[in-house]
């Protein structure tokens, strides 16, 4: 199956299409070019969390699966 977005998995190609947006600090405004969003699973959710580098906030999106 091929994607645009690239990865073999569901959770690669979520993940490439988060790092595909703009990574404006909702906070301070700095913008991240070089960051990627960590993932995190429980079974029932995905979290991909990313943390600001210049005032430590951190952006979370959930998915239940």
């Amino acid at each position: 199956m091929s994607s645009s977005y690239g990865g073999t998995s569901a959770f690669d190609r979520l993940r490439a299409r988060l790092d595909g947006q703009a990574h404006a600090c909702e906070e301070c405004g700095y913008v991240d070019e070089e960051g990627s969003w960590e993932a995190v699973t429980t079974g029932a959710t995905v979290e991909y969390r990313r943390e600001c580098p210049s005032c430590g906030t951190e952006r979370v999106r959930k998915f239940r699966l």
